[in-house]
């Protein structure tokens, strides 16, 4: 399977290791554990009016969703730090400041990246997002649109877009 910088989520070292420890925790003991509140819950009888056993099944259920999640994400990951554009265009691993509507007096910076790689000094945007995918591929200069979630456009302008150096 080839992946697309669409599908491709980077991810440091320390970022991969992470996320690999907890999805190994969360198939593991944290499976055992809910099994056994599980277990105990359905044992106190009437399963209808049974509050424990209902939480516990819910828990359960927000587990697993995260184990899909962090499944995905892992299997779609490149450790490391993400290329430099070598054409000078905005990717995915780069940090990004933008104008809106060509302003230059109202700006922003952040990080193009999955959450999971983010910083806590820097706004991040998924690639995904859609400010993401409207600015993926404009170069330094350019016009990009994207949509609004009333629909609406709006545009903003590449001021920089540098590789992120963590």
């Amino acid at each position: 399977m080839t992946q697309t910088s669409e599908n491709v989520t980077w991810l440091t070292q320390e970022a991969y290791n992470k996320l690999k420890d907890e999805l190994a925790y969360l198939t593991g003991p944290a499976r055992t554990e809910i099994a056994a509140k599980i277990a105990a819950a359905r044992e106190e009888g009437d399963l209808r009016e049974n509050g424990g056993y209902h939480a516990a099944k819910e828990e359960q259920g927000k587990q697993e969703l995260r184990v899909r999640q962090l499944t995905q994400l892992l299997e779609n990951a490149q450790v490391g730090e993400a290329p430099a554009s070598a054409d000078g265009a905005v990717a995915p691993g780069m940090v990004v400041t933008i104008a809106f509507d060509g302003d230059e007096d109202d700006t922003t910076t952040f990080l193009l990246a999955s959450r999971e790689y983010a910083s806590a000094d820097i706004e991040t945007y998924s690639p995904q997002s859609p400010l993401g995918a409207g600015v993926i591929g404009h170069k330094v200069g350019e016009d990009a649109e994207y949509e609004l979630p009333n629909g609406k456009k709006a545009s903003v302008r590449i001021l920089k877009a540098e590789p992120y150096s963590g």
